[in-house]
């Protein structure tokens, strides 16, 4: 099968270097690597990346897109790539189409086939949304998350936290809002509240590497250097290829005069950030 290289792929979708590689360490790809550690791409990755230019060029923005795109990858089973999936845009959202129903990866909310039809030959309602009326909505974690989503979008900072604990009353396990919630108490120097809710979540899912990452942040912050490096360390575990745990690393080591370890991860660091010759 044929593979293709990081500027092949630019070339061919239409996007910088840099992009394509951010796709692929964002994991919305799962290309391979060659000796020299440079990504190899399959004609699939090649597909997924070209829709996600299409639903960017629909005014979704960048960030949005992608964000939706690593809901949906979460929702999926492991075995399962995002190719295998139609994602499409309607006015300001993204949804997944299977057979007869499609459904919102960022709310979990499904929307008959019919509803997404018209929402996606319409324009947006006076709320904002396709076919607001046809959407499954009702009191739950999934709808408040959401909410939370959109106010922390809108820098509602106050009302997204408000929306994110009310998401956490109806569900405790509701992992993302516990991160997010985690996020925005961290923004806020509230430092403690916010290592209690990122251990929560990482008693949820022990092993994700952004949990612990921003465990090891907040720790950073309160000044205990050991425990933010242990967490660190965990999340280059989970994550070989997270950049600003290794940034972290090589700082914190540098500042413990511990130069070999820093130098370490100073040149991973760079290894993946760096632009490919």
């Amino acid at each position: 099968m044929r593979a293709y290289s990081t500027r092949e792929v630019a070339e061919l979708v239409g996007e910088s270097q840099q992009r394509v590689r951010a796709a692929a360490r964002a994991g919305f790809v799962a290309p391979l690597k060659n000796p020299r550690g440079h990504f190899r791409f399959s004609f699939q990755d090649l597909v997924l990346l070209r829709s996600t230019k299409a639903l960017e060029q629909q005014n979704l923005g960048v960030r949005r897109t992608w964000r939706a795109l690593r809901a949906v990858r979460a929702l999926l089973p492991a075995s399962r790539p995002l190719s295998s999936v139609r994602v499409v845009a309607a006015a300001d959202r993204v949804f997944v189409r299977e057979n007869n129903t499609a459904w919102d990866p960022e709310s979990g909310q499904t929307l008959f086939d019919f509803a997404l039809d018209n929402a996606e030959r319409s324009p947006a309602s006076s709320s904002g949304h396709p076919a607001a009326g046809k959407i499954v909505s009702t009191d739950t974690a999934d709808y408040w998350f959401e909410r939370g989503l959109r106010l922390d979008r809108a820098e509602a900072h106050e009302n997204a936290a408000a929306a994110y604990r009310r998401a956490l009353e109806l569900d405790s396990g509701h992992f993302n809002a516990r991160i997010n919630l985690g996020r925005l108490l961290h923004t806020a120097r509230d430092y403690r509240a916010a290592e209690s809710l990122y251990r929560e979540a990482l008693q949820l899912h022990p092993n994700h590497s952004v949990a612990v990452f921003n465990l090891g942040v907040v720790l950073e912050d309160q000044g205990d250097l050991r425990e933010a490096i242990s967490c660190y360390q965990q999340a280059v575990l989970a994550d070989p290829d997270l950049p600003d745990a290794h940034y972290n690393l090589a700082r914190l080591h540098e500042f413990r005069g511990e130069q070999m370890l820093a130098a370490r991860h100073m040149s991973r660091f760079r290894a993946l950030t760096r632009d490919e010759i």
